[in-house]
């Protein structure tokens, strides 16, 4: 019987377990998850939650009750240490776990403590990074609905996840309309991106001219190549930097409400041990999702190591998208698989990058195949279908989660529900 350890219970965590266990009788091998949170959290509903369009109860399931129900184990305690020499792990509430496999799938530490006065909980700005801070988040929009003021919202240097705030500055412009406060709200977005639509992607299709025209027709402005140096009470201080990398202006933007993503690092269990990541803590992996020192690791999801990809003035990350991380998580259930028969690791992921992003009342959507131009694929649509598509995505996941389908959902949702064909390299 081989025990495999996964360890974080988000879209990767919980997608790697449900078809590790599809693929494996509960009878014949052990699955265990491990996780710093008791719920799974469905994390591209934060903005909705952040303007009160959806309530905790609605985007969060308890863990424990439905990996159960799978013949998968649950232990509610964050990871505190790796001994991957050894194939044993520490949790945080001292148990000591060995495992045959282990999976990590525990998303990114947030750097907020890279940047003076950033963050909900030391600094003076908010985020949508997770279902507590966007819950925090509200709490400071209800605040702006009494007293209107500047908004200010975007991502920092180093940002890799940039979807997230464009949706939040759309949705919170939408959110701002129906309370009829609107008028009284300026907006500006701050980005390190070089150009609006860049996403950490070199752009895709005319994302650049689409977001750009939503922007203006919303009435809020826009700072790109912007360094965040500091963050006060009341004001955010920058850089704006040329294509060359030389500052060219410096910026004091006012806000009463402010949403900055920040940078991600691999949280510190992992990064402490030697040859399993890269300086910033992200999880080295090979083409099979294994991690080449030690052969018996696979990793999935926002944690990975991913070049950036390409360079820019002010540094910008690569985005994991929902379908990227899907398709990395499919690659590691066949290849423990195929070695637990005695085969050789096979099986690639697609790296694609795939994103459904609200706006409100309307959304864009954009597909990149593969991620890194050149591509074979580059499309990018806007219109109100988008929004009603991630709805009924929220809720199809939602579903799955809760009944423990290990079916690939985003290429089931794509396919079958908005009709586009079989995504492939």
């Amino acid at each position: 019987m081989a025990h495999i350890i996964i360890a974080g219970a988000g879209i990767g965590g919980m997608t790697a377990a449900y078809e590790l266990r599809d693929a494996l009788s509960h009878a014949e091998h052990k699955i265990t998850v491990v996780s710093d949170k008791p719920e799974f959290e469905f994390t591209p509903s934060n903005p909705w939650v952040a303007v009160g369009w959806r309530k905790r109860k609605e985007t969060a399931l308890d863990i424990g009750r439905y990996l159960n129900k799978k013949h998968i184990d649950f232990i509610p305690s964050a990871l505190s240490k790796l001994d991957a020499a050894n194939n044993s792990l520490t949790l945080a509430d001292g148990q000591t776990l060995s495992y045959d496999y282990l999976v990590i799938t525990t998303g990114p530490q947030l750097a907020f403590d890279e940047i003076p006065g950033l963050g909900p909980h030391q600094g003076y700005t908010q985020s949508v990074c997770t279902l507590g801070h966007a819950e925090k988040a509200h709490e400071d929009y209800r605040k702006l609905l009494d007293n209107p003021g500047p908004v200010v919202v975007g991502a920092v240097q180093g940002a890799s996840c940039f979807g997230p705030a464009y949706e939040y500055a759309f949705i919170l412009e939408k959110a701002l309309r129906e309370a009829r406060v609107r008028d009284r709200v300026p907006m500006t977005y701050i980005t390190s991106e070089p150009y609006i639509g860049h996403l950490g992607l070199a752009g895709v299709g005319d994302s650049k001219g689409m977001l750009e025209s939503e922007l203006r027709n919303r009435h809020i402005n826009w700072i790109c190549n912007a360094k965040v140096t500091s963050v006060e009470d009341g004001k955010v201080l920058l850089d704006e930097h040329n294509e060359n990398g030389e500052v060219i202006k410096q910026h004091e933007v006012p806000f009463v409400h402010a949403m900055m993503l920040p940078a991600f690092k691999g949280i510190d269990p992992l990064a402490e041990v030697e040859g399993l990541c890269n300086p910033r803590g992200f999880v080295l992996i090979d083409e099979f999702q294994r991690n080449p020192t030690f052969k018996n690791i696979y990793s999935a999801g926002v944690c990975v190591a991913i070049p950036p990809v390409e360079a820019t003035p002010v540094p910008t990350g690569t985005p994991k998208t929902g379908y990227m991380i899907e398709s990395m998580v499919s690659a590691i259930v066949h290849n423990i698989v195929g070695e637990l028969r005695g085969e050789e690791p096979d099986k690639v992921g697609t790296w694609s990058a795939l994103c459904l992003a609200d706006m409100g009342d309307t959304g864009a959507a954009f597909l990149a195949v593969p991620q890194i131009p050149p591509r074979n694929i580059t499309w990018f649509k806007k219109g109100k279908w988008v929004h009603l598509a991630k709805i009924a995505y929220e809720k199809y996941f939602m579903r799955k989660m809760k009944n423990g389908s290990g079916e690939p959902v985003y290429e089931k949702y794509l396919t079958k529900v908005l009709g586009l064909s079989r995504l492939k390299n």
